[in-house]
C-alpha cells in the first residue's frame, strides 16, 4: 500500500503544479525577448528592401500572392490590398509590436499583434527566406498562448509598483489584480482593437477559422479583465486561472518539443545523406558564394580536412543525441551550450545570423532557471551601477537585488504577474526540462 501512495502523492503535486502555476517564467521570458529582437533585428535591415521582398511592386507580386493564399489559406494582412500605404502600415505595426513585446508592454495584447504582424510578412512571400522565418513562424503562435511577461517585462515592473504603492510588497494571489485599478491603457486598447476587429469581419476580409481565433482571444481578455476587475476571489476566475496555467504549461512543453523535433529531423535526415556519412558535407557550403560573406576565412577552414570532418559529424551527433539527453542535466546542458556556439559559429562562417539568432532563442527554453536567474541578478547590478554613475549616485556594493529589479523578476521570490497575470504560487527553481 505505501508503494502504491508514494506514485499517487507525487502525481497529485505534479497535477496540482500544472494547474496552479505557469512553469518556466524565465524561459518564456527570454522565449520572447529571443523571437521578438531576432524579428525586430530582421525587419530593421530589411527596411531599404523592405519593398522589393514583401512589398506590392515585389518579383513576387500582390497577384501571385493572393493566388496562393487562396489555396493554402495562410493568414496575411498583405493580400487585403495592393496600397504602399497599407503596406507601410502593416511593416511599421510588425517593427512597433516586435519592439514593445521585447520590453514587455502589454505582452498579451503585444503577442497578438506580433502574430498578426509576423505572419502577415512572412505569409506574403513565402519563397524568402532561410529557415529561421520558420521557426519566428511557428514561435509567434505559441508565444499567443503563453504567460510570457511574468518577469523581465514592463508589465511585471508596473505591477510592482502598483503593489508597492497599495502597501508594499508583492501581490498575493487573491489580490493580484489590484493594478487594473489604475489601468486605462489595456481597457482602451482591448476596445480599439474590438472596433478594428468588427469592422474586418464586416467587410469580410478574414476566413471564418481565422475570425473564430480573434474573437476568441479578444473575449477571453476581456473576461479575464472583468473578472479580475470583479469578481478576483470567485470560482469561475479560478477556473479561469487553471485553465490559463494549463494553457501556458501545454504551450511551453509543445515550444520543447519543437525544438527537440527541429534537431531530430534534421539530424536523422542529415544521416541519410553521403556527404553526411563520408564526413564532407560542411565543406561544399564553404565553396558557396552565397554561404561566404568572408571568403578567406571559408577557404582557411576548407583546407583543414580533420577539422571538417570533426564539424561534420559532430554535428549530426548533437543533433540526434539532444533529445536524448534530456533526461540528464548534465548532459543536456553540455549538448545545448555546443548547439548555441554551433549557430553563432554558422550565423558568423555562413552569413545566416537571422537563423542563427532564431535556433538560438529556440535553444534557450532548456537554459536552467538558477543559470537565467544569476544572469538577470549580474544585469540588474549593471543596470543600477550605470544608473547609479548618471546620476552621479555613489553605487552600493554587497546588497541584494532592489525592489524595481525584483519587479523584473531578477531577484523577486516569485514572479509578478503580466497585465493582469496572477503570479504563480510558487517560483519554480529548477529546470523545466523533463526528467523521469
Amino acid at each position: 500500500m505505501n508503494r502504491l501512495r508514494l506514485p499517487a502523492a507525487g502525481l497529485s503535486r505534479g497535477i496540482g503544479r500544472i494547474t496552479s502555476t505557469a512553469l518556466g517564467p524565465y524561459q518564456t521570458a527570454v522565449i520572447r525577448i529571443g523571437f521578438s529582437a531576432t524579428w525586430l533585428l530582421f525587419l530593421l535591415r530589411e527596411l531599404p528592401n523592405r519593398h522589393e521582398l514583401y512589398g506590392p511592386q515585389g518579383p513576387w507580386s500582390w497577384e501571385l500572392a493572393q493566388r496562393l493564399i487562396a489555396d493554402n489559406q495562410a493568414f496575411t494582412v498583405l493580400t487585403w490590398t495592393d496600397s504602399r500605404l497599407w503596406f507601410e502600415c502593416v511593416y511599421g505595426l510588425a517593427i512597433v509590436s516586435s519592439a514593445l513585446l521585447m520590453l514587455g508592454w502589454r505582452t498579451r495584447t503585444m503577442s497578438v499583434l506580433f502574430l498578426v504582424g509576423a505572419l502577415s510578412v512572412l505569409n506574403r512571400s513565402v519563397f524568402v527566406g532561410d529557415g529561421g522565418d520558420n521557426v519566428i513562424h511557428l514561435m509567434a503562435m505559441y508565444l499567443v498562448l503563453t504567460r510570457c511577461g511574468q518577469v523581465w517585462s514592463l508589465d511585471a515592473r508596473r505591477a510592482a509598483r502598483t503593489a508597492r504603492a497599495r502597501g508594499g510588497g508583492f501581490p498575493e494571489q487573491e489580490h493580484e489584480t489590484a493594478e487594473l485599478d489604475f489601468d486605462r491603457v489595456g481597457p482602451v486598447l482591448w476596445w480599439l482593437l474590438g472596433l478594428a476587429l468588427s469592422l474586418v469581419t464586416l467587410l469580410g476580409q478574414l476566413s471564418w477559422g481565422w475570425s473564430l481565433i480573434f474573437w476568441t482571444i479578444w473575449a477571453v481578455h476581456g473576461l479575464w479583465w472583468y473578472l479580475g476587475r470583479r469578481a478576483p476571489g470567485s470560482e469561475l476566475r479560478a477556473l479561469c486561472d487553471v485553465a490559463t496555467n494549463l494553457l501556458h504549461n501545454a504551450a511551453l512543453f509543445v515550444i520543447m518539443a519543437e525544438a527537440c523535433l527541429i534537431y531530430a529531423t534534421a539530424g536523422w535526415y542529415k544521416i541519410q545523406g553521403n556527404r553526411w556519412q563520408d564526413g564532407t558535407a560542411v565543406y561544399y557550403p564553404l565553396h558557396l558564394d552565397y554561404f561566404s560573406p568572408w571568403p578567406a576565412l571559408s577557404q582557411w577552414l576548407s583546407t583543414h580536412g580533420t577539422a571538417i570532418m570533426l564539424i561534420t559529424y559532430g554535428t549530426v551527433i548533437v543533433q540526434v543525441a539532444f533529445p536524448f539527453t534530456l533526461f540528464n542535466r548534465r548532459v543536456k546542458n553540455v549538448l545545448l551550450a555546443a548547439m548555441m556556439v554551433e549557430h553563432a559559429v554558422i550565423a558568423v562562417l555562413l552569413g545566416l545570423p537571422f537563423f542563427s539568432l532564431a535556433m538560438i532563442a529556440a535553444d534557450a527554453v532548456f537554459l536552467p532557471t538558477t543559470f537565467l536567474r544569476r544572469i538577470g541578478k549580474r544585469a540588474a547590478r549593471a543596470r543600477s551601477a550605470l544608473t547609479a554613475r548618471t546620476r552621479g549616485v555613489p553605487e552600493q556594493r554587497g546588497g541584494t537585488a532592489t525592489g524595481q529589479d525584483e519587479a523584473y523578476g531578477t531577484g523577486a521570490p516569485q514572479p509578478v504577474p503580466s497585465e493582469a497575470e496572477p503570479p504563480p504560487s510558487s517560483p519554480p527553481e529548477a529546470d523545466v526540462t523533463p526528467r523521469p
